[in-house]
């Protein structure tokens, strides 16, 4: 009751913002879509990644509940994906007529062509939000980059094998990650984050369902949606403490 009526409190006070439609230019060149909500021009931003076959509207009801709490958001069309709430993948589509390659890994030139297009934005320390592949490469990109203050990653997983491996990739963390998952994720996320420190690691699983798999825990159709939401504001209220 008290997780219902905190966030009652909380969206109760959000009002619609515009969005604008943004691009800016990866290394190999591809221009990468995104949409920008930006209520103050001073504060940091949370950048969005969607999960695989997925866009940018993977977000459309979800970055502006963010806004409240002082950031500007970046939703971001990565270029492996697809459409999603009857929202098209524009990154990806101009990808694929440019005959350039669309493979999950491909798709850490548009993170980090959005990183510096966030920090050139404010010049703070930004948020990466990731949802299943794009939560995994946002976590690598976040290791050791000071434009980075910390990660939400929503069901991070090895997906890059053999090529890459994840569990490796994060030996020596150094950045504070909330990971969310599923009941049945959960065994895995324990093994997966074995080398990041306890102590800059939060891990949460529903208790009252199943859960879903990525940021889709965060929408209305998911039952335990209510579950996820409190955590991670609760992250975010501790988060607001580091600086």
């Amino acid at each position: 009751m008290k997780a219902q009526i905190f966030l009652l409190l909380l969206f109760a006070m959000f009002t619609s913002t515009a969005q604008d439609v943004v691009t800016f230019t990866a290394s190999d060149g591809l221009t990468v879509t995104a949409n920008l909500y930006e209520v103050d021009e001073n504060d940091p931003y949370i950048v969005f990644f969607h999960q695989a076959g997925y866009s940018k509207g993977e977000y459309k009801a979800t970055a502006v509940k963010f806004l409240k709490l002082g950031y500007n958001c970046l939703a971001v069309d990565l270029r492996s994906g697809g459409g999603v709430n009857f929202v098209q993948n524009e990154t990806a589509n101009l990808a694929k007529e440019k005959g350039l390659p669309t493979t999950y890994i491909e798709a850490e030139k548009d993170i980090l062509a959005s990183v510096d297009y966030a920090w050139e934005k404010s010049k703070k320390q930004m948020i990466l939000f990731g949802s299943s592949y794009s939560a995994s490469l946002a976590m690598r990109v976040a290791k050791g980059n000071s434009k980075v203050k910390a990660v939400i990653a929503f069901s991070p997983g090895e997906y890059f094998q053999p090529d890459m491996v994840m569990k490796d990739q994060f030996a020596n963390y150094d950045k504070p990650v909330f990971v969310a998952c599923s009941q049945r994720e959960f065994s895995y996320m324990n093994d997966l984050l074995i080398n990041i420190p306890d102590n800059l690691k939060t891990v949460f699983k529903p208790q009252d369902g199943a859960g879903e798999h990525g940021s889709k825990s965060l929408w209305q159709t998911c039952p335990t949606s209510k579950e996820y939401w409190f955590a991670l504001l609760m992250y975010f209220k501790k988060l607001d403490s580091i600086k």
